[in-house]
């Protein structure tokens, strides 16, 4: 029997998008100033200067621009998910901004792509990926790779 995938974090991400945009970011975005909430807000509006209105889910761009990248060569402490006894493996951190909401979305890159594959200013796009996996349980997260890099 396989594995059951599941969001490491519910309701921030979708494998299946309602616009049929595939793997996406899901924000809020608010229905009286239209601001967009990454991490989604579901409660009320962040923006100091709005009224308030309805939050409404939306999917987030695919696509962004390297807004800023840098490497993780040790391992982090709890509450960061991985196996003490399994060798380290340095990964890429990735600061994305946005291709239509404009903000700035941290995530990792997908596996294999290091810094010097990223340029400030070049396109990524968001795609699918495993933080870690259980006996029963692949966990789902968000990645970031080079839009038509061969990764």
């Amino acid at each position: 029997m396989g594995r059951t995938r599941t969001p490491v974090v519910s309701g921030w991400f979708t494998e299946e998008a309602p616009d049929g945009g595939g793997f996406r970011l899901l924000g809020t975005r608010c229905s009286a100033c239209t601001a967009v909430f990454f991490p989604r807000e579901d409660a009320y509006c962040r923006n100091p200067r709005c009224p308030g209105g309805e939050m409404a889910e939306v999917p987030l761009s695919a696509r962004g621009r390297v807004w800023s990248c840098t490497d993780g060569r040790y391992r982090p402490p709890a509450p960061y998910v991985s196996d003490p006894a399994a060798p380290w493996e340095p990964y890429t951190l990735v600061a994305v901004e946005l291709e239509a909401e404009g903000m700035v979305v941290l995530g990792q890159a997908a596996p294999g792509v290091t810094v010097a594959d990223l340029a400030v200013g070049s396109e990524v796009e968001v795609v699918p990926g495993v933080l870690y996996e259980d006996a029963d349980t692949t966990w789902t997260t968000w990645r970031f790779r080079p839009v038509g890099g061969a990764r």
